[in-house]
């Protein structure tokens, strides 16, 4: 069973206190039960799982919900003080108790709920059990508290462990980073130096290479021109062998305008008379 014991202070009168002591089993919606006392006198009273369902229907209020505003209102205790307003009343002879608790709103306040709590014939051994509960609740509290502080305690020291690796890893990272920015230096002027290398022999395989570039171009060039001249020339000679032979006329030619010409003289008569002329006279009556 589990208990929790808080102190209370009344609306009606604010100066008074009372111990407000609620015990249960497994889980508060289940029932509870309430001792009440102010220091002399004592009373006792118990909620059942009815009376809580109860209680949230009449609220129109979610089970759960409800479960967790008792829990608020009855084991939060100072810590939600404000937040809840507490009744208590008594008949004259103090034997019967009426308690009642609220939530309180902006514009009022509403019952969460309220029981009869009945006087305890012996107060004493009541308030003897609340003594003996807030001893076992301090003794829990005090180990947790040596609990807690040794474990603060080993944090601490782990923090401080943790704090000197870290240090001596930025110290090791900062060498590490000079020695890495050191060589990447060495490396990039190695690299400077070879590409300044490899462009002093570009240029100088360049140079032959436009040199031989202008002479082929030079050549080309001389060929170029002579070849034009012999071009020219050979042309000249077969116009002018081609003038030749259109200014000759062909023999086909010479023959038919000899024939057709009227002013050829046969040859053949003059080498006739040229005979008739050259033989002797007396040759001519034989001839006869």
């Amino acid at each position: 069973m589990e208990k929790t014991l808080n102190r209370i202070h009344l609306v009606s009168d604010p100066e008074e206190t009372y111990y407000l002591q609620v015990s249960w089993e497994k889980d508060l919606g289940t029932g509870f039960g309430i001792i009440l006392s102010d220091g002399q006198c004592a009373w006792t009273g118990k909620v059942s799982e009815a009376e809580i369902s109860r209680e949230a229907a009449d609220m129109e209020m979610n089970r759960e919900k409800y479960v967790e505003e008792l829990r608020k209102a009855l084991i939060a205790g100072e810590e939600s003080a404000s937040k809840y307003n507490f009744t208590v009343s008594r008949d004259e002879e103090n034997t019967d108790c009426h308690f009642s608790y609220e939530r309180n709103l902006k514009d009022g306040s509403f019952r969460l709920g309220s029981l009869k709590l009945q006087k305890v014939s012996s107060p004493a051994e009541v308030i003897k059990e609340l003594i003996g509960c807030c001893l076992d609740r301090l003794q829990r509290l005090q180990a947790k508290k040596d609990h807690l502080q040794k474990e603060n305690a080993r944090l601490v020291s782990d923090c401080r462990d943790v704090e000197k690796r870290l240090e001596k890893c930025v110290q090791a990272k900062e060498e590490l980073e000079a020695d890495l920015y050191n060589r990447f230096v060495l490396v990039l002027n190695e690299k400077k130096a070879k590409i300044r290398n490899l462009q002093k022999l570009l240029n100088e395989a360049k140079e032959p290479a436009a040199d031989a570039k202008r002479a082929r171009n030079s050549a080309a060039t001389s060929q170029m021109g002579t070849g034009r001249e012999n071009y020219y020339d050979g042309s000249t000679d077969e116009e002018s062998e081609n003038l030749t032979r259109a200014s000759l006329p062909s023999v086909s030619e010479q023959r038919d305008s000899l024939l057709c010409s009227p002013d050829v003289i046969d040859t053949a008569p003059r080498r006739k008379r040229r005979q008739r002329t050259a033989v002797p006279a007396g040759t001519g009556a034989k001839m006869a």
